[in-house]
Protein backbone atom coordinates (compact mmCIF):
# COMPACT_ATOMS: atom_id res chain seq x y z
CA UNK A 1 0.00 0.00 0.00
CA UNK A 2 1.23 3.33 -1.10
CA UNK A 3 0.74 6.75 0.78
CA UNK A 4 -2.44 7.59 -0.73
CA UNK A 5 -3.81 4.11 0.51
CA UNK A 6 -2.73 4.48 3.84
CA UNK A 7 -4.53 8.03 4.35
CA UNK A 8 -7.70 6.22 2.80
CA UNK A 9 -7.89 3.67 4.86
CA UNK A 10 -6.96 5.86 8.10
CA UNK A 11 -10.19 8.14 6.82
CA UNK A 12 -12.55 5.26 6.69
CA UNK A 13 -11.49 3.68 10.23
CA UNK A 14 -12.18 7.49 11.39
CA UNK A 15 -15.40 7.77 9.98
CA UNK A 16 -16.55 4.54 11.26
CA UNK A 17 -15.67 5.41 14.51
CA UNK A 18 -17.34 8.59 14.16
CA UNK A 19 -20.69 6.84 12.73
CA UNK A 20 -20.79 4.56 15.72
CA UNK A 21 -20.69 7.15 17.80
CA UNK A 22 -23.30 9.05 16.62
CA UNK A 23 -25.59 6.02 16.17
CA UNK A 24 -24.92 5.88 20.20
CA UNK A 25 -25.68 9.76 20.51
CA UNK A 26 -28.94 8.74 18.84
CA UNK A 27 -30.19 6.16 20.54
CA UNK A 28 -29.77 7.85 23.43
CA UNK A 29 -31.79 10.69 22.38
CA UNK A 30 -34.65 8.74 21.49
CA UNK A 31 -34.94 7.10 25.06
CA UNK A 32 -34.99 10.18 26.33
CA UNK A 33 -38.05 11.10 24.16
CA UNK A 34 -39.75 8.08 24.49
CA UNK A 35 -39.37 8.46 28.56
CA UNK A 36 -41.09 12.05 28.08
CA UNK A 37 -44.13 10.32 26.35
CA UNK A 38 -42.99 12.07 23.30
CA UNK A 39 -43.13 9.34 20.77
CA UNK A 40 -44.83 10.10 16.92
CA UNK A 41 -47.32 7.50 16.07
CA UNK A 42 -46.10 4.51 13.84
CA UNK A 43 -47.59 6.03 11.18
CA UNK A 44 -46.03 9.27 11.09
CA UNK A 45 -42.49 7.89 11.53
CA UNK A 46 -43.39 5.44 8.68
CA UNK A 47 -44.31 8.48 6.58
CA UNK A 48 -41.46 10.22 7.70
CA UNK A 49 -39.23 7.24 6.87
CA UNK A 50 -41.00 6.69 3.68
CA UNK A 51 -40.20 10.12 2.59
CA UNK A 52 -36.56 10.71 3.19
CA UNK A 53 -35.66 6.99 1.38
CA UNK A 54 -37.50 8.17 -1.36
CA UNK A 55 -35.81 11.73 -1.57
CA UNK A 56 -32.33 10.51 -0.78
CA UNK A 57 -32.81 7.41 -3.69
CA UNK A 58 -33.45 10.30 -5.98
CA UNK A 59 -30.59 12.54 -4.69
CA UNK A 60 -27.73 10.40 -4.24
CA UNK A 61 -28.42 8.74 -7.84
CA UNK A 62 -27.77 12.63 -9.12
CA UNK A 63 -25.14 13.58 -6.69
CA UNK A 64 -23.44 9.99 -8.00
CA UNK A 65 -24.09 11.41 -11.86
CA UNK A 66 -21.98 14.29 -11.08
CA UNK A 67 -19.39 12.54 -9.15
CA UNK A 68 -18.54 9.84 -11.55
CA UNK A 69 -17.45 13.32 -13.55
CA UNK A 70 -15.53 14.63 -11.16
CA UNK A 71 -12.45 13.09 -11.32
CA UNK A 72 -12.13 13.26 -15.07
CA UNK A 73 -13.27 16.35 -16.59
CA UNK A 74 -10.26 18.04 -16.83
CA UNK A 75 -8.64 14.77 -17.92
CA UNK A 76 -10.59 14.21 -20.66
CA UNK A 77 -10.27 17.59 -22.21
CA UNK A 78 -6.57 18.32 -21.76
CA UNK A 79 -5.12 14.60 -21.53
CA UNK A 80 -7.67 12.69 -23.86
CA UNK A 81 -8.94 14.72 -26.60
CA UNK A 82 -5.76 17.17 -26.18
CA UNK A 83 -7.24 20.75 -26.28
CA UNK A 84 -4.76 23.46 -24.20
CA UNK A 85 -5.20 24.69 -20.61
CA UNK A 86 -7.24 27.86 -22.03
CA UNK A 87 -9.65 25.91 -24.00
CA UNK A 88 -10.33 23.55 -21.20
CA UNK A 89 -11.15 26.86 -19.26
CA UNK A 90 -12.93 28.24 -21.44
CA UNK A 91 -15.09 24.76 -21.36
CA UNK A 92 -15.40 25.36 -17.77
CA UNK A 93 -16.40 28.81 -18.18
CA UNK A 94 -19.05 28.00 -20.55
CA UNK A 95 -20.68 26.00 -17.90
CA UNK A 96 -20.69 28.43 -15.52
CA UNK A 97 -21.34 31.59 -17.52
CA UNK A 98 -24.84 28.95 -18.67
CA UNK A 99 -25.71 28.39 -14.53
CA UNK A 100 -24.91 32.51 -13.89
CA UNK A 101 -27.24 33.38 -16.91
CA UNK A 102 -29.91 30.18 -16.60
CA UNK A 103 -30.12 30.89 -12.53
CA UNK A 104 -32.22 33.74 -12.87
CA UNK A 105 -34.91 32.07 -14.55
CA UNK A 106 -34.90 28.35 -13.75
CA UNK A 107 -35.61 28.40 -10.16
CA UNK A 108 -38.89 30.93 -11.04
CA UNK A 109 -39.84 28.50 -13.65
CA UNK A 110 -39.48 25.65 -11.22
CA UNK A 111 -41.85 27.48 -8.80
CA UNK A 112 -44.30 27.87 -11.51
CA UNK A 113 -44.68 24.61 -13.32
CA UNK A 114 -43.32 22.32 -10.24
CA UNK A 115 -40.06 21.54 -8.64
CA UNK A 116 -40.79 17.77 -9.54
CA UNK A 117 -40.67 18.83 -12.98
CA UNK A 118 -38.15 20.61 -13.03
CA UNK A 119 -35.98 17.85 -11.44
CA UNK A 120 -36.79 15.71 -14.37
CA UNK A 121 -35.88 18.41 -16.91
CA UNK A 122 -32.41 18.30 -14.95
CA UNK A 123 -32.52 14.51 -15.54
CA UNK A 124 -33.10 15.31 -19.43
CA UNK A 125 -30.53 17.87 -20.07
CA UNK A 126 -27.61 16.59 -17.78
CA UNK A 127 -27.79 13.46 -19.69
CA UNK A 128 -26.98 15.44 -22.76
CA UNK A 129 -24.31 17.11 -21.78
CA UNK A 130 -23.01 13.63 -20.43
CA UNK A 131 -23.22 12.65 -24.56
CA UNK A 132 -21.64 15.38 -25.68
CA UNK A 133 -18.15 14.16 -24.15
CA UNK A 134 -18.84 11.50 -27.39
CA UNK A 135 -17.73 13.63 -29.78
CA UNK A 136 -14.39 15.53 -30.73
CA UNK A 137 -16.20 18.67 -31.62
CA UNK A 138 -15.45 21.90 -29.93
CA UNK A 139 -18.98 22.75 -31.11
CA UNK A 140 -20.61 19.94 -29.26
CA UNK A 141 -18.47 20.19 -26.62
CA UNK A 142 -19.64 23.90 -25.77
CA UNK A 143 -23.15 22.90 -26.28
CA UNK A 144 -22.94 20.03 -23.49
CA UNK A 145 -21.03 22.98 -21.40
CA UNK A 146 -24.33 25.10 -21.51
CA UNK A 147 -26.78 22.23 -20.98
CA UNK A 148 -24.45 21.38 -18.28
CA UNK A 149 -24.21 24.98 -16.45
CA UNK A 150 -28.46 24.82 -16.88
CA UNK A 151 -28.07 21.45 -15.28
CA UNK A 152 -26.42 22.55 -12.20
CA UNK A 153 -28.85 25.19 -11.81
CA UNK A 154 -31.38 22.97 -11.63
CA UNK A 155 -29.66 20.56 -9.52
CA UNK A 156 -28.81 23.07 -6.72
CA UNK A 157 -32.10 24.38 -6.77
CA UNK A 158 -35.23 22.15 -7.59
CA UNK A 159 -34.09 18.84 -5.46
CA UNK A 160 -33.77 20.98 -1.86
CA UNK A 161 -36.48 22.74 -2.92
CA UNK A 162 -38.76 20.14 -3.20
CA UNK A 163 -37.48 18.52 -0.10
CA UNK A 164 -37.81 21.49 1.90
CA UNK A 165 -40.69 22.33 1.11
CA UNK A 166 -42.39 18.89 1.16
CA UNK A 167 -40.89 18.37 4.56
CA UNK A 168 -43.06 21.54 5.92
CA UNK A 169 -46.02 20.68 3.94
CA UNK A 170 -45.79 17.02 5.58
CA UNK A 171 -45.38 18.61 8.75
CA UNK A 172 -42.97 15.85 9.13
CA UNK A 173 -41.45 17.70 12.32
CA UNK A 174 -44.12 16.17 14.35
CA UNK A 175 -43.25 12.97 13.50
CA UNK A 176 -39.16 13.13 14.50
CA UNK A 177 -38.00 13.71 11.49
CA UNK A 178 -35.58 17.07 11.59
CA UNK A 179 -34.50 19.00 8.48
CA UNK A 180 -31.01 19.37 10.20
CA UNK A 181 -30.60 15.44 10.38
CA UNK A 182 -31.61 15.64 6.60
CA UNK A 183 -28.94 17.96 5.57
CA UNK A 184 -26.30 15.81 7.35
CA UNK A 185 -27.51 12.70 6.24
CA UNK A 186 -27.39 14.17 2.82
CA UNK A 187 -23.91 14.89 2.66
CA UNK A 188 -22.69 11.79 4.48
CA UNK A 189 -24.28 9.37 2.42
CA UNK A 190 -23.07 11.88 -0.64
CA UNK A 191 -19.75 11.44 0.41
CA UNK A 192 -19.59 7.64 0.15
CA UNK A 193 -21.41 7.76 -2.99
CA UNK A 194 -18.42 10.19 -4.19
CA UNK A 195 -16.00 7.53 -2.70
CA UNK A 196 -17.33 4.68 -4.42
CA UNK A 197 -18.17 7.07 -8.02
CA UNK A 198 -13.81 8.20 -7.53
CA UNK A 199 -13.03 4.33 -7.48
CA UNK A 200 -15.14 3.19 -9.92
CA UNK A 201 -14.80 5.63 -12.13
CA UNK A 202 -10.63 5.02 -12.38
CA UNK A 203 -11.68 1.46 -12.83
CA UNK A 204 -13.91 2.39 -15.87
CA UNK A 205 -11.53 3.93 -17.33
CA UNK A 206 -8.86 1.39 -17.24
CA UNK A 207 -11.33 -1.26 -18.27
CA UNK A 208 -12.85 0.74 -21.31
CA UNK A 209 -9.43 2.68 -21.76
CA UNK A 210 -11.03 5.70 -22.88
CA UNK A 211 -12.40 8.83 -19.92
CA UNK A 212 -15.76 8.77 -21.54
CA UNK A 213 -16.63 5.75 -19.70
CA UNK A 214 -18.22 7.49 -16.46
CA UNK A 215 -19.74 10.27 -18.15
CA UNK A 216 -21.68 6.77 -19.80
CA UNK A 217 -22.73 5.38 -16.35
CA UNK A 218 -23.44 9.26 -15.07
CA UNK A 219 -26.48 9.00 -17.58
CA UNK A 220 -27.27 5.59 -16.02
CA UNK A 221 -27.63 7.11 -13.24
CA UNK A 222 -29.74 9.64 -14.44
CA UNK A 223 -31.86 7.79 -16.36
CA UNK A 224 -32.99 5.80 -13.19
CA UNK A 225 -33.54 8.81 -11.15
CA UNK A 226 -35.95 10.19 -13.53
CA UNK A 227 -37.84 6.97 -13.38
CA UNK A 228 -37.98 7.03 -9.65
CA UNK A 229 -39.25 10.63 -9.46
CA UNK A 230 -41.52 9.99 -12.44
CA UNK A 231 -43.01 7.41 -10.52
CA UNK A 232 -42.89 8.13 -6.81
CA UNK A 233 -42.60 11.87 -5.98
CA UNK A 234 -45.65 14.79 -5.92
CA UNK A 235 -45.77 17.75 -7.10
CA UNK A 236 -45.41 21.11 -5.40
CA UNK A 237 -44.99 24.77 -6.44
CA UNK A 238 -43.90 28.21 -5.35
CA UNK A 239 -46.16 29.32 -2.53
CA UNK A 240 -47.98 26.29 -2.38
CA UNK A 241 -47.40 25.47 1.01
CA UNK A 242 -48.87 28.93 2.29
CA UNK A 243 -51.57 29.18 -0.08
CA UNK A 244 -52.25 25.73 -1.72
CA UNK A 245 -53.04 27.49 -4.82
CA UNK A 246 -49.62 26.69 -7.86
CA UNK A 247 -51.27 30.16 -9.87
CA UNK A 248 -50.15 31.70 -6.52
CA UNK A 249 -46.99 33.43 -8.11
CA UNK A 250 -44.18 35.47 -6.63
CA UNK A 251 -42.47 37.55 -10.01
CA UNK A 252 -38.63 36.88 -10.10
CA UNK A 253 -38.42 41.05 -9.52
CA UNK A 254 -39.72 40.26 -6.35
CA UNK A 255 -38.11 37.53 -5.34
CA UNK A 256 -35.17 39.51 -6.15
CA UNK A 257 -36.18 42.76 -3.56
CA UNK A 258 -36.71 39.82 -1.47
CA UNK A 259 -32.98 39.04 -1.47
CA UNK A 260 -32.23 42.45 -1.49
CA UNK A 261 -34.10 43.60 1.43
CA UNK A 262 -32.96 40.75 3.91
CA UNK A 263 -29.47 41.40 5.16
CA UNK A 264 -29.52 37.19 6.63
CA UNK A 265 -30.80 35.89 3.25
CA UNK A 266 -27.69 38.62 1.45
CA UNK A 267 -24.97 37.21 3.68
CA UNK A 268 -26.07 33.47 3.26
CA UNK A 269 -25.55 34.41 -0.44
CA UNK A 270 -22.36 36.10 -0.07
CA UNK A 271 -20.76 33.23 2.10
CA UNK A 272 -22.16 31.04 -0.75
CA UNK A 273 -20.57 32.39 -3.40
CA UNK A 274 -17.41 32.76 -2.10
CA UNK A 275 -17.07 29.25 -0.33
CA UNK A 276 -18.47 27.35 -3.44
CA UNK A 277 -16.80 29.32 -5.89
CA UNK A 278 -13.55 28.58 -3.93
CA UNK A 279 -14.47 24.93 -4.19
CA UNK A 280 -15.56 24.85 -7.86
CA UNK A 281 -12.16 26.44 -8.74
CA UNK A 282 -10.54 24.09 -6.21
CA UNK A 283 -11.81 21.18 -8.25
CA UNK A 284 -10.51 22.84 -11.38
CA UNK A 285 -7.35 22.91 -10.20
CA UNK A 286 -6.39 20.84 -7.60
CA UNK A 287 -4.88 18.14 -10.29
CA UNK A 288 -2.51 20.36 -11.39
CA UNK A 289 -1.59 22.09 -8.64
CA UNK A 290 -0.52 18.69 -6.94
CA UNK A 291 1.53 17.64 -10.34
CA UNK A 292 3.27 21.20 -9.63
CA UNK A 293 4.51 19.62 -5.75
CA UNK A 294 5.79 16.40 -6.63
CA UNK A 295 9.66 15.35 -6.03
CA UNK A 296 10.93 14.93 -9.79
CA UNK A 297 11.56 11.49 -9.03
CA UNK A 298 7.99 10.48 -8.05
CA UNK A 299 7.01 12.42 -10.98
CA UNK A 300 7.28 9.69 -13.40
CA UNK A 301 4.52 7.34 -11.93
CA UNK A 302 1.48 9.50 -12.50
CA UNK A 303 -1.08 9.87 -9.63
CA UNK A 304 -3.65 7.75 -8.45
CA UNK A 305 -6.15 10.63 -9.04
CA UNK A 306 -9.12 8.12 -8.36
CA UNK A 307 -7.71 7.26 -5.25
CA UNK A 308 -6.84 10.87 -4.17
CA UNK A 309 -10.68 12.00 -5.17
CA UNK A 310 -11.49 9.28 -2.60
CA UNK A 311 -9.38 10.64 0.05
CA UNK A 312 -11.08 13.92 -0.42
CA UNK A 313 -14.58 12.50 -0.39
CA UNK A 314 -13.60 10.58 2.65
CA UNK A 315 -13.01 13.63 3.69
CA UNK A 316 -15.96 15.07 3.66
CA UNK A 317 -18.15 12.56 4.81
CA UNK A 318 -15.55 12.94 8.29
CA UNK A 319 -16.49 16.71 8.07
CA UNK A 320 -20.11 15.69 7.93
CA UNK A 321 -20.34 12.97 10.59
CA UNK A 322 -18.28 15.98 12.81
CA UNK A 323 -21.34 18.18 12.14
CA UNK A 324 -23.89 15.76 13.07
CA UNK A 325 -22.02 15.45 16.30
CA UNK A 326 -21.67 18.74 17.45
CA UNK A 327 -25.06 20.40 16.03
CA UNK A 328 -27.07 17.33 15.79
CA UNK A 329 -26.52 15.18 18.30
CA UNK A 330 -24.76 16.75 20.86
CA UNK A 331 -26.14 20.78 20.72
CA UNK A 332 -22.71 21.72 21.40
CA UNK A 333 -22.71 24.51 19.10
CA UNK A 334 -25.06 26.53 16.46
CA UNK A 335 -25.39 26.14 12.56
CA UNK A 336 -24.37 29.78 12.17
CA UNK A 337 -20.60 29.44 14.87
CA UNK A 338 -20.23 26.20 12.82
CA UNK A 339 -20.41 27.70 9.66
CA UNK A 340 -18.40 30.95 10.54
CA UNK A 341 -15.78 28.24 12.08
CA UNK A 342 -16.02 26.68 8.99
CA UNK A 343 -14.76 29.49 6.64
CA UNK A 344 -11.89 30.39 8.71
CA UNK A 345 -10.90 26.82 8.96
CA UNK A 346 -10.67 26.63 4.96
CA UNK A 347 -9.14 29.91 4.50
CA UNK A 348 -6.64 28.41 6.52
CA UNK A 349 -6.03 24.97 4.19
CA UNK A 350 -5.67 26.68 1.53
CA UNK A 351 -3.04 29.05 2.44
CA UNK A 352 -1.30 26.30 3.85
CA UNK A 353 -1.02 24.71 0.40
CA UNK A 354 -0.06 27.37 -1.31
CA UNK A 355 2.88 28.56 1.74
CA UNK A 356 4.39 24.97 1.67
CA UNK A 357 4.86 23.43 -1.73
CA UNK A 358 5.17 19.79 0.42
CA UNK A 359 3.19 16.85 -1.75
CA UNK A 360 1.95 15.53 1.88
CA UNK A 361 1.63 18.67 3.34
CA UNK A 362 -0.75 19.75 0.35
CA UNK A 363 -2.73 16.76 0.40
CA UNK A 364 -3.26 17.18 4.12
CA UNK A 365 -4.31 20.87 3.69
CA UNK A 366 -6.63 19.88 0.62
CA UNK A 367 -8.55 16.80 2.97
CA UNK A 368 -8.72 19.52 5.27
CA UNK A 369 -10.23 21.95 3.01
CA UNK A 370 -12.96 19.23 1.80
CA UNK A 371 -13.27 18.14 5.68
CA UNK A 372 -14.74 21.81 5.61
CA UNK A 373 -17.01 21.15 2.56
CA UNK A 374 -18.84 18.28 4.56
CA UNK A 375 -19.56 20.85 7.72
CA UNK A 376 -20.46 23.51 5.42
CA UNK A 377 -23.61 21.99 3.27
CA UNK A 378 -25.48 20.53 5.99
CA UNK A 379 -24.81 24.05 7.68
CA UNK A 380 -25.69 26.12 5.07
CA UNK A 381 -28.24 23.65 3.89
CA UNK A 382 -30.40 23.99 7.30
CA UNK A 383 -29.93 28.06 7.76
CA UNK A 384 -31.40 28.44 4.01
CA UNK A 385 -34.10 26.39 5.06
CA UNK A 386 -34.46 27.91 8.11
CA UNK A 387 -34.86 31.46 6.43
CA UNK A 388 -36.09 31.55 3.03
CA UNK A 389 -39.44 31.29 2.44
CA UNK A 390 -41.20 27.88 0.88
CA UNK A 391 -43.05 29.91 -1.80
CA UNK A 392 -40.11 31.42 -3.17
CA UNK A 393 -37.52 28.94 -2.42
CA UNK A 394 -36.18 27.61 -5.93
CA UNK A 395 -36.56 31.31 -7.04
CA UNK A 396 -34.17 32.64 -4.65
CA UNK A 397 -32.17 29.07 -3.96
CA UNK A 398 -31.29 30.05 -7.99
CA UNK A 399 -30.40 34.00 -7.45
CA UNK A 400 -28.03 33.51 -5.19
CA UNK A 401 -26.23 30.78 -7.27
CA UNK A 402 -25.78 33.62 -10.12
CA UNK A 403 -23.04 35.45 -8.33
CA UNK A 404 -21.67 32.71 -7.50
CA UNK A 405 -20.95 31.67 -11.30
CA UNK A 406 -19.75 34.82 -12.33
CA UNK A 407 -17.06 34.90 -9.60
CA UNK A 408 -15.99 31.42 -11.24
CA UNK A 409 -16.05 32.68 -15.25
CA UNK A 410 -14.54 35.81 -14.43
CA UNK A 411 -11.55 33.60 -12.70
CA UNK A 412 -11.14 31.43 -15.87
CA UNK A 413 -11.07 33.62 -17.78
CA UNK A 414 -8.46 34.99 -16.94
CA UNK A 415 -6.61 31.91 -16.24
CA UNK A 416 -2.55 31.42 -17.36
CA UNK A 417 -0.17 28.53 -17.52
CA UNK A 418 1.73 28.05 -14.62
CA UNK A 419 1.70 27.57 -11.35
CA UNK A 420 2.25 31.08 -10.13
CA UNK A 421 -1.35 32.08 -11.21
CA UNK A 422 -3.04 28.97 -9.19
CA UNK A 423 -1.53 29.49 -6.26
CA UNK A 424 -2.75 33.48 -6.59
CA UNK A 425 -5.60 31.90 -7.29
CA UNK A 426 -6.09 29.89 -4.01
CA UNK A 427 -4.64 32.96 -2.03
CA UNK A 428 -7.25 34.72 -3.34
CA UNK A 429 -10.18 32.18 -2.15
CA UNK A 430 -8.70 32.25 1.31
CA UNK A 431 -8.78 35.91 1.53
CA UNK A 432 -12.48 35.90 0.20
CA UNK A 433 -13.21 33.06 3.05
CA UNK A 434 -11.53 34.42 5.71
CA UNK A 435 -13.85 37.93 4.91
CA UNK A 436 -17.27 35.73 4.44
CA UNK A 437 -15.95 34.60 8.31
CA UNK A 438 -16.01 37.93 9.49
CA UNK A 439 -19.53 38.73 7.69
CA UNK A 440 -21.05 35.92 9.49
CA UNK A 441 -19.73 36.28 12.58
CA UNK A 442 -21.58 40.08 12.83
CA UNK A 443 -24.43 38.86 10.78
CA UNK A 444 -25.97 35.32 11.11
CA UNK A 445 -23.89 34.81 14.07
CA UNK A 446 -26.11 33.31 17.09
Amino acid sequence: MGFYEYNFGFLVVLCALLTWRRHQRDAELAAETDSEGETPSQSQKAEASRFTKLFLIVYLLVMGADWLQGPYVYALYKDEMGYPEKTVAALFTTGFLSGAVSGYYVGSLADKYGRRTACLIFCATYSVACFSTLFRSLPLLFLGRIFGGLSTSLMYSAFESWMVTEFHKRDLGRAGASLSTIFGTMTTMNSIVAIVAGVLSEWLVEFTGTKRAPFMASAGCLAIAFWVISTYWSENYGDSADTGDKKSETSPTNALMTVLHDKRIMTIGLASCFFEGSMYLFVFFWTPFMEATRDPIAATVSLPYGMIFACFMGSVMLGSQIFNLLVSSWGLISHARLLTSVFAIASSSLLVSVMYRDERLVFWSFCCFEACVGMYFPSVGYLKGRIIEDGIRARVYGMLRIPLNILVVVALSLIKEGPEYRATVFMACSGLLLFASGVLSSIIGE
